[in-house]
């Protein structure tokens, strides 16, 4: 039973939540604080997180990078905010999706599941090479230089399916439809952002070191080994 960790400060959304995905079969813990939240986090391990951007006690986008910097369980934001910049900040800090509120409770739980089906290697798959990188899809680890870069799940789809089709250019269309299977309402922008952050953690890990060329006016493509 996959164990779900709704973090709402607002308990008639948590308790519908949470209802929802009983009667789906998870089991489900609650916080209503940042506070809390970290200490269900640190105490249960839970195999996906549901996240409000909006808490008391502080920034759910901090806690995301908070969470990000210590697991690479999935993430699924709850916002209420009109401004797209606190979506695409969220995305930025590692989460996987986003719903706005008010929200489908039968919605968040498909979305939930498509998630984990992403996340949940069902075969293993070979490895990927690039340069100095190298991608095992059945352990879910990307490498360069032997340091191992920790992508999210998107993160890692994204980047496996430009690997995989090394000579084509993807519209950021093409790349919903294929690395994030096209299951969620998903923009440009939040194409944009996850690359960003591939790229970050490149950069981290070994600098100057990028996988991905954009081709400007049209998408992304793996880039060329030198």
């Amino acid at each position: 039973m996959k164990r779900v960790l709704i973090v709402d400060d607002e308990p008639a959304v948590a308790d519908v939540l949470e209802f929802a995905l009983q009667k789906a079969g998870f089991s489900v813990d609650t916080a209503g604080t940042v506070a809390a939240a970290r200490r269900a986090l640190r105490n249960t391990a839970p195999d996906f997180v549901v996240l409000d951007l909006g808490l008391p006690d502080g920034d759910g986008v901090e806690l995301c990078r908070w969470l990000r910097e210590r697991s690479q369980v999935p993430v699924l934001m709850l916002t209420c905010r009109d401004e797209e910049i606190d979506r695409v900040l969220g995305l930025e800090q590692g989460a996987d999706d986003y719903v706005v509120k008010p929200f489908s409770p039968r919605e968040v739980v498909a979305r939930i599941r498509s998630i984990l089906r992403r996340t949940t290697p069902s075969q293993p798959q070979g490895e990927l090479r690039h340069g100095a990188m190298t991608m095992r899809p059945h352990e879910h680890r990307v490498t360069v230089d032997q340091h191992v870069v920790d992508l999210t799940p998107r993160e890692f789809d994204l980047l496996q399916t430009l690997l995989e089709n090394p000579q084509r250019v993807f519209s950021r269309g093409s790349l919903v439809e294929q690395a994030y299977r096209g299951e969620s309402v998903v923009s440009g922008r939040t194409v944009d952002s996850h690359i960003k952050g591939i790229r970050r953690k490149f950069a981290q890990a070994r600098p100057g070191f990028d996988p991905i060329e954009t081709v400007y006016g049209v998408g992304y493509r793996a880039k060329a080994e030198a």
